[in-house]
């Protein structure tokens, strides 16, 4: 029996369309196996600052589409960079706004990390996550060093994750996770 296809939405802390989360999360996109699709979310920098007043009746339209994507995912991928040790403001926020709704609770989540540091906002990502009850599949995480190389460095270090398995050895950790959970079947 042939597997159901799988929606995975990403999100990307940084907003920068060069950078090296998103470049991650391309890759992931560009070579996710067939059945699977991956969406990197274009909605977080467009979010206003969140706000428990405007929730409800009053939830903006653009939260009300990130939350329909969310709900529509079997699984979300987060890359995110490091800001001042810390996560960054655009990321906390979209996390901010999800955090009273019902999409993401047991939603299965894998980390993705283009750098070879950041281990503050990496544990500061995981605590959040954590709290807001998403699912996270420890054995997908995925971290790969492309912070500090310039285009062809980093293109050079993403051919080789692909080439020797890495990226869909983890896609797949993610995928089995996802298929194996209750929030699929």
């Amino acid at each position: 029996m042939e597997a159901k296809p799988l929606f995975l939405y990403a999100l990307c802390g940084s907003q920068r369309k060069v950078s090296t989360n998103r470049r991650l999360l391309t890759t992931l996109r560009d070579h996710a196996p067939d059945g699977v699709t991956i969406e990197i979310c274009d909605l977080i920098g467009d979010l206003p600052i969140f706000s428990p007043d405007r929730e409800g009746e009053n939830t903006p339209d653009i939260v009300e589409r990130l939350g329909a994507k969310m709900r529509a995912a079997d699984g979300v991928i987060v890359a995110c960079p490091e800001y001042a040790h810390g996560l960054p403001g655009g990321l906390k926020n979209a996390l901010d706004w999800l955090v009273s709704r019902d999409e993401v609770p047991f939603k299965p989540v894998m980390i993705a990390h283009a750098s070879h540091r950041g281990d503050f906002a990496l544990g500061q990502l995981t605590e959040v996550l954590k709290t807001m009850s998403f699912d996270i599949v420890e054995e997908a995480h995925l971290r790969i060093g492309l912070l500090g190389k310039d285009d062809a460095a980093q293109a050079a270090v993403l051919d080789a994750a692909v080439r020797d398995g890495v990226i869909l050895n983890a896609l797949a950790k993610f995928c089995t996770h996802i298929r194996e959970g209750a929030l699929y079947k």
